[in-house]
């Protein structure tokens, strides 16, 4: 079975085909296709309030390269979804509308929930009994979730993200909201908490500071990375630290938030499994066409593509 997801971001548009592996104790996720394009629509929408016709036009082209490449691999199913970008843009639904009528593709415009959601899915199998606070970081918006005991029990989408900061859109009371949040629901009888943190900013972090997969990785390493970020230019960033360059900006406001939700919860390290939305959509993806809950089986996801 051949699946794609496509991630309709505020910083950047993803795209993944994976060929699906199951001998029904184990589903092997194998990465044949991914495609990150650095479209940035929050640069237009958390500005104006609205996407540029040049952006549109842009991402019309994009979408049908994509639906050309779905067609070429001979994908069994697919999914696109849109996050806080497109369902805060006044034109975004005139936008849908259009794509759906030119190219036949149906974009599902998501809210904070689903968005979380469909991550959970993906890290689910990286996680034990114990507690923990799950940090999601995009261009828009962050989502947050609590788990402890295997099970989530808190889940709340704030309207902070790396493009919204970087375009000086972020408002203070969201900020106190997020921390008034963490502080309510992260309780001293869950016991020690770790973090885990999913995005592309909190993975190049990680592979800035240089530590084996899988191993946790602490908040004072973070601000040594964060440090060593900024102690280069926006030049040195690309080519020194070799950062796309719709990363090179984003990467600081991204670790600010990572950061104070690590303190705010009193959590030393955090866990990168390197997953995100697109993961957690080829999941759903899977369980749709096979009738199998993600829970039920232990399944891994290998990258095949060059990242």
């Amino acid at each position: 079975m051949k699946l794609a997801a496509i991630d309709i971001g505020s910083n950047a548009i993803r795209f993944q085909v994976s060929s699906i592996l199951d001998n029904g104790k184990r589903t092997l996720f194998k990465k044949m296709e991914y495609i990150r394009f650095p479209l940035r629509l929050g640069h237009d929408v958390f500005v104006n309030g609205r996407l540029s016709d040049r952006s549109i036009a842009r991402f019309k082209k994009l979408m049908h390269a994509y639906k050309l490449l779905i067609e070429l691999y001979e994908v069994d199913d697919y999914m696109f979804c849109a996050t806080s970008a497109m369902r805060e843009s006044e034109n975004g639904a005139e936008l849908v509308a259009q794509i759906k009528e030119e190219f036949g593709i149906t974009i599902e415009v998501i809210d904070g929930d689903l968005e979380a959601e469909l991550v959970n899915k993906a890290i689910g199998s990286y996680l034990t009994d114990s507690t923990y606070i799950h940090i999601d970081v995009g261009g828009g918006s962050t989502e947050l979730n609590l788990f402890t005991k295997g099970k989530k029990i808190k889940t709340k989408s704030f309207k902070i993200g790396s493009v919204r900061i970087l375009e000086n859109q972020d408002q203070p009371q969201i900020w106190s909201d997020m921390e008034q949040w963490v502080k309510e629901n992260v309780k001293r009888e869950y016991g020690k908490i770790t973090a885990v943190g999913t995005g592309g900013n909190i993975s190049k972090i990680f592979e800035l500071a240089q530590l084996k997969p899988h191993r946790l990785m602490s908040l004072k390493r973070i601000r040594e990375v964060k440090e060593l970020i900024e102690s280069n230019t926006l030049e040195e960033r690309i080519y020194k630290l070799q950062m796309n360059p719709d990363r090179a900006d984003v990467i600081i406001p991204a670790s600010d938030i990572y950061m104070r939700v690590m303190e705010w919860s009193q959590a030393k390290y955090i866990l990168v499994p390197e997953v995100g939305l697109k993961d957690g959509m080829l999941l759903h993806l899977f369980e749709k066409n096979t009738h199998k809950k993600s829970d039920s089986f232990d399944h891994a996801f290998t990258n095949v593509a060059q990242k």
